[in-house]
C-alpha cells in the first residue's frame, strides 16, 4: 500500500507542462514536493497565491508564506499575491486546469462529499465547491476505507454532497481509478504489493476491471 507520499507521488504524474493547479488541502499539498524537474506548473492557492514552491526545509521557514490549510510553504521567482476576490474570480472564471482535494466520500458517479459530517463543527464550507464546480479535470487524493474499515468510493454519497458529477480520477494507497461518464470506478493501476482481489474487497461501488491491471511506477 502507498502512503500519503507515495499517493502525492503518483498524482504529480498527472500533472500536464503548463498548466495551473490547485492544491487542496492535506494529501494534495505534498505534490508540490514532486512536480518533474524542467516542467513548467504554476500551483494555485485559494488564499491568494500564484506560483507555489516546494515544502520549506526546517529552520527556512518564513511564517508570512502559508497555503489555504495554514502550512508554511516557499514560493518560486515570478510569484503573485492577492486577495481571496481575486482568487476566487481566477476559479469561477475556469482559469485553473487541474484541482487537486481529498475527499470523505466519492459515489461512482463522481459524486464528491468533503466539506462535512453532520453533527460535527465546521467553520464553513471553504473553496471546496467553487473549485469542483470550475476546475476543467479534477483528480482526488484519499484512503480508499475509513478508519472503520468501510469503503470510501460508494454507489452513492451519505455525506453531504460538494459537487455532483465531478471527479474524474481518483489515487488512494490502493489503486488508481477513473471514474467513467456512465458511471463506475474503472481500476486502472493497483498500489505496488497490493492485488485486484484487495482492490475489490474495499470498494463498495461499481468497480470495472478490464484485462491484468498493472502496478504502478513511482
Amino acid at each position: 500500500m502507498l502512503d500519503k507520499t507515495g499517493i502525492a507521488k503518483r498524482i504529480a504524474q498527472e500533472v500536464k507542462d503548463g498548466s495551473y493547479v490547485n492544491l487542496g488541502i492535506g494529501i494534495p499539498t505534498l505534490v508540490a514536493n514532486y512536480i518533474p524537474q524542467g516542467m513548467n506548473v504554476v500551483l494555485q492557492s485559494e488564499n491568494g497565491l500564484l506560483g507555489i514552491g516546494p515544502f520549506p526545509f526546517d529552520g527556512e521557514e518564513d511564517p508570512d508564506l502559508i497555503n489555504a490549510g495554514k502550512q508554511t510553504i516557499t514560493t518560486i521567482p515570478g510569484s503573485a499575491f492577492f486577495d481571496s476576490a481575486l482568487s476566487f474570480g481566477m476559479i469561477r472564471a475556469g482559469k485553473v486546469d487541474l484541482t487537486i482535494l481529498g475527499a470523505m466520500e466519492v459515489s461512482e458517479n463522481g459524486d464528491i462529499a468533503n466539506w462535512k459530517i453532520p453533527g460535527k463543527m465546521v467553520k464553513g464550507m471553504g473553496g471546496a465547491m467553487d473549485l469542483v464546480a470550475s476546475a476543467k479535470h479534477i483528480i482526488v487524493a484519499m484512503q480508499h476505507v475509513n478508519k472503520a474499515g468501510e469503503s470510501k468510493l460508494l454507489p452513492k454519497c451519505d455525506l453531504p454532497i460538494t459537487g455532483l458529477r465531478c471527479v474524474k480520477k481518483i489515487v488512494t494507497e490502493l489503486a488508481v481509478l477513473d471514474v467513467l461518464p456512465d458511471g463506475g470506478f474503472k481500476l486502472i493501476e493497483r498500489a505496488p504489493g497490493v492485488s485486484v482481489e484487495q482492490i475489490k474487497n474495499a470498494t463498495a461501488g461499481k468497480l470495472i476491471i478490464e484485462g491484468d491491471i498493472p502496478e504502478m511506477i513511482l
